[in-house]
């Protein structure tokens, strides 16, 4: 936390290939409490869907390991290849000696034992069905498409961004947005947050946050208090702006 981005408090990844097998390539994202994005992929020119959807995952955990974790925060991926070996096939595997069921070599041996180390224990898998409007699913998949046509990717990381074009938002409205995408995702997530997590996501003072009574509403959510002086937000379908 000493970069004062906070803690991860969402995580997403996707995997693409072009023929499968093929020209391969993987993307993730990890959201910061501060609203920040850190963004990163890579390449394969001979592999497949699967292989990328694991590696995408594989260097996810590795980041996340020297990262400080929302307790609440899950990986959200659109591979059931990925959750369903994770969660239920590799204690058969490992017991048959990384054989299948049938009794042949479990294919992507060589990542899925690095996944068994990597795995973070109190990140579980989380599915999301792909290209379904889901935000940062949308990016992952756009960040491994681009990886597997061999396109240069624009990433956002830790150390430094990208220029911004001349036609791009003011930096202002990109802030904006950014804090009502963390704010959508918290809220779908039932996330709870404190006092000063919210002030920051809200931009108001923490005193004033401590006058509050009761529920009320910011932009398109509803604000909800909590036990433990946490708070909850929840999407207003009327998207009344509080003034």
């Amino acid at each position: 936390m000493a970069d004062g981005r906070g803690r991860v408090v969402a995580a997403a990844t996707d995997g693409a290939c072009s023929g499968n097998p093929g020209p391969g390539g993987w993307g993730a994202l990890i959201r910061f409490e501060d609203g920040s994005v850190e963004e990163f992929g890579g390449a394969d020119p001979d592999t497949t869907n699967n292989r990328m959807e694991l590696q995408a995952a594989l260097a996810t955990l590795q980041r996340l390991a020297e990262l400080p974790l929302h307790p609440e925060l899950t990986l959200r991926t659109d591979s059931k290849y990925l959750i369903d070996g994770l969660g239920s096939w590799m204690s058969g595997w490992k017991r048959k000696g990384w054989r299948t069921a049938a009794g042949k070599p479990v294919l992507n041996k060589d990542l899925w034992q690095a996944l068994d180390l990597a795995r973070l224990e109190d990140v579980p898998l989380k599915y999301v069905k792909g290209h379904s409007g889901d935000p940062d699913n949308d990016r992952v998949d756009q960040i491994a498409v681009a990886y597997s046509k061999g396109r240069q990717q624009t990433i956002s990381t830790p150390a430094a961004r990208s220029q911004p074009l001349e036609d791009s938002a003011p930096m202002s409205l990109q802030k904006l947005l950014t804090r009502l995408e963390l704010a959508d995702r918290l809220a779908s997530g039932g996330y709870a947050l404190t006092a000063v997590e919210l002030a920051r996501l809200v931009e108001q003072p923490l005193n004033r946050l401590s006058e509050r009574q009761g529920s009320w509403r910011w932009r398109d959510w509803m604000v909800e208090p909590m036990e433990n002086d946490r708070w909850r937000l929840r999407r207003d379908p009327t998207g009344s702006i509080e003034t």
